[in-house]
């Protein structure tokens, strides 16, 4: 059993360092997409319907993926063809039109939306042996030491009189050392399915489908994730508001961005732990810190800045952690692929709407916005009490 455990806690420290590369790589284009794209033309509607509808493709996607992957059991495949297509990020260096930026973004969104639930399966398994929460919060603390660090690489970039295509150029290296580590963890573990099959996690071997409370959980679950998210404002319409209102200079918002990242690593270790130790209670810091972030963020005051990004940071470590580990909790091994894909799917919709309508609402009144936030948050209290009623039927 412990050496299962150590094997488990290993292999989940090599996908952390994938994740590491490839949020150098992609987490370092995303922290100056918005203000890059105000450089290539693009209006605020714009940035905010190419930010949601980025990430809606990019979830929406997991859907089918997610099936796919169950269906097949190519899980490392599917993350290799998914990791494979983060190299489009350099490729942005080349770009000269907002329209031409939008494919890369969107291949991107695709690769991630390709690898995901292929990727969170396997870690699924592994985070078995040493607990969902500090599992995947392990992994979260990693993959934001590199979204710290992208972004760092544009700051340094700008601070050196470099542009944005100097720094997507420098990009090339971690996309290509992500592919690396990443045959590396497939050659050292082929069947990563052994961890559960042995470990905590091992769940009795009924259907999802034969299970309606089971069933009425997961889809309650969806409902709250889609509410809570909606209120979530993105970084992309952050920054383009840094940008277009000159608040701060180009090479400090990268360096916000990386703040973020940095705050939602130490975030993600200890509302991992929570979780293990209160289960769902945990997921009501989600509408608690998000209804604040707009309230900082569209002021036009450096301190309140800083807590907006402090707190945005703190919520996409709450996303990344808890949201992923209690998928893994309420649902049958043999549907968890599929299972990531509906929430993944959920979230970006989500996503999609709540920057779509606030990429509108920007150009009319932030007051509207924050009403917006306020209002989708309130909504999703009432699904997460019948949320907690029904799991504590189960």
């Amino acid at each position: 059993m412990k050496d299962q455990k150590r094997a488990a806690f290993k292999f989940i420290i090599l996908l952390g360092v994938v994740s590491l590369f490839g949020d150098i790589t992609y987490e370092g284009a995303r922290s100056i997409t918005g203000p890059y794209l105000a450089v290539l033309g693009a209006s605020a509607g714009i940035v905010g319907l190419v930010s949601g509808l980025g990430e809606f493709i990019g979830y929406g996607l997991r859907l089918v993926s997610g099936y796919f992957t169950d269906r097949t059991k190519a899980y490392w495949p599917l993350t290799f063809i998914g990791y494979g297509l983060i190299l489009s990020i350099p490729f942005l260096a080349f770009t000269h039109y907002w329209q031409t930026a939008l494919i890369f973004i969107i291949m991107e969104r695709m690769g991630k939306a390709i690898r995901s639930p292929a990727r969170d399966a396997i870690l699924s398994h592994a985070t078995a042996q040493v607990g969902r929460g500090f599992g995947f919060g392990i992994h979260e603390a990693m993959d934001q030491i590199g979204a710290v660090i992208g972004p760092l690489i544009f700051s340094l970039v700008f601070i050196l009189k470099g542009g944005y295509r100097e720094g997507f150029t420098i990009l090339w290296i971690p996309a290509v050392l992500t592919l690396g580590v990443l045959l590396i963890a497939r050659l050292k573990v082929s069947s990563p399915v052994k961890f559960e099959e042995h470990g905590l996690g091992q769940v009795v071997k009924e259907d999802i489908k034969n299970n309606p409370e089971r069933t009425r959980i997961f889809w309650l679950y969806i409902l709250f994730i889609f509410l809570s998210v909606a209120g979530f404002l993105n970084f992309q319409l952050i920054s383009y508001h840094l940008k277009v209102k000159a608040i701060v200079s180009d090479a400090q918002i990268p360096l916000f961005y990386a703040i973020a990242m940095a705050v939602d690593a130490f975030v993600a270790i200890i509302i991992g732990k929570t979780y293990d130790r209160i289960g769902l209670k945990s997921l009501l810091t989600i509408p608690a810190l998000t209804l604040c972030i707009p309230i900082f963020a569209l002021s036009s005051r450096y301190s309140f800045l800083v807590i907006a990004v402090i707190l945005w940071g703190a919520v996409m470590g709450i996303h990344e952690t808890i949201m992923r580990a209690a998928i893994a909790d309420i649902t049958h091994i043999e549907k968890r692929g599929f299972a990531y894909g509906v929430f993944n799917a959920a979230y970006g919709f989500s996503w999609f709407f709540g920057s779509s309508v606030m990429g509108f609402l920007y150009g009319i009144s932030n007051n509207l916005i924050i009403i917006f936030v306020i209002m989708m948050e309130i909504f999703s209290l009432p699904v997460f009490l019948l949320l907690k009623k029904a799991s504590s039927r189960k």
